[in-house]
């Protein structure tokens, strides 16, 4: 270790505040560091030593406290009851419990209640659930268009809703991959108004907007700590009074029933504490990412052939979002040579990563897939800094020139080759 570092728990919390990184970190959409108040909280716990909390002795009846009293400032940070709060793992389970237990309730209380109404941007943890119920259990799905900037068809969801078998509406807070941020609570007016509820996967939106579960009118809300500076592994699903899950695990019965499992005392308190402090924060912390964004996105555009995707920067888009397409450029390719710049950003949700798919966000607002290959999203988090986005603009350009390079060179090699190679033997 370096000099002044020692060993031990205190030494761990040094080199985590510290970073021990020296890149130019853009990705925190994918994942964000700890904030201290949640390195705190989450080391202050696991110091306590053991304790279940759903123990009745003392260690279990203290770790309980710590437990509750997480929850209710989780609550309070989102607008909702401490009773609404269901802990989970992350964003992933909490989308899985949301949709597959709701739907399961909707039809054991009416059968004919089997479809699903989506749009086609949705988190893969959201789209390959409804598919895994499509393919196993029968369900039916409407697939709900956008814009060219991402945005919820309304009046397509609206008409969507006319008939007696709709289960469920599901509607991201604000998408992963171009930060194009919906209306949920229109759109859930529109599913209320036709019996049905509304689900939203609001993982990249809790802590980066402003959140109030009771007023948007959802009656389920995914989130997911490691996007807000708490840590992976722990996450919530609020869900609305008086709406039915049917449980996907079983065991101990824990979260009443509905998530089976020990509880995790100190990845409960460092979430809590991590999302306090950044809906403390957002009110300046969101005017601050929108000014990097907005001069990051400035810089890139001077780049030929760069493109922003997504809406237009303001209310309708995440303030740390930055999504580009680059024509006649691969995202991976790209991605590859600006980490090795000491940049590091993404082609979209890391998730996919390593895919070699065009995004299937991109292509439900209408890009090709020749346009959806160049994409590049750049992404701010609480500790990002002018030096990031000045690394990040250094290197873009010659980034770019080399990526287009070589795949003008592999696209002549190809058309070059034999025929009787490119077309196998003649």
């Amino acid at each position: 270790m370096g000099a002044g570092v020692g060993t031990g728990t205190a030494a761990v919390c040094q080199l985590l505040r510290l970073g021990g990184v020296t890149a130019a970190y853009l990705d925190h959409a994918s994942t964000t560091a700890l904030r201290p108040e949640a390195l705190d909280a989450l080391v202050a716990q696991a110091a306590r030593g053991a304790g279940n909390p759903s123990s009745l002795h003392s260690a279990g009846r203290r770790a309980r406290v710590v437990v509750e009293e997480s929850r209710e400032a989780l609550a309070a940070a989102l607008g909702a009851r401490a009773g609404e709060v269901v802990w989970t793992s992350g964003g992933t389970e909490s989308d899985n419990l949301a949709l597959t237990g709701l739907l399961r309730a909707r039809r054991d209380a009416d059968p004919v209640r089997r479809r699903v109404l989506l749009a086609a941007t949705e988190h893969h943890a959201v789209l390959d659930c409804v598919e895994h119920l499509q393919a196993r259990e029968g369900v039916e799905v409407t697939w709900l268009p956008v814009d060219g900037t991402g945005l919820l068809d309304l009046a397509a969801l609206e008409a969507a809703l006319v008939g007696d078998d709709v289960a469920l509406v599901s509607l991201m807070w604000a998408n992963n991959e171009v930060g194009t941020v919906q209306p949920v609570a229109r759109a859930a007016e529109l599913a209320h108004a036709a019996g049905v509820p509304l689900h939203t996967d609001a993982v990249q939106a809790v802590g980066h907007l402003p959140v109030d579960f009771a007023a948007s009118g959802a009656d389920l809300l995914s989130l997911s700590a490691h996007k807000f500076g708490g840590p992976v592994g722990t996450g919530a699903l609020l869900v609305k009074r008086g709406t039915s899950l049917v449980p996907l695990q079983h065991g101990g019965g824990q979260e009443l029933g509905v998530r089976s499992g020990t509880l995790d005392a100190a990845g409960a308190a460092a979430s809590a504490a991590a999302l306090t402090a950044a809906v403390a924060d957002l009110p300046t912390e969101a005017r601050r990412l929108a000014g990097l964004r907005d001069r990051l996105l400035a810089g890139l555009t001077q780049v030929p052939g760069a493109v922003v995707r997504g809406a237009r920067p303001g209310a309708g888009r995440l303030p740390g979002n930055a999504h580009v397409t680059f024509a006649g450029c691969e995202g991976d390719s790209l991605t590859y040579l600006l980490d090795a710049a000491g940049v590091e950003c993404s082609t979209g949700s890391a998730c996919q990563a390593g895919v070699p798919q065009p995004s299937h966000v991109l292509l439900a607002m209408g890009l090709d897939a020749e346009e959806a290959a160049g994409a590049l999203r750049f992404s701010l988090g609480w500790n990002s800094t002018d030096a990031d986005v000045d690394a990040a603009l250094a290197a873009i350009g010659p980034a770019v020139e080399r990526a287009r390079r070589a795949r003008s060179s592999r696209t002549d090699r190809s058309r070059r080759r034999p025929r009787s190679l490119a077309g196998g033997v003649s």
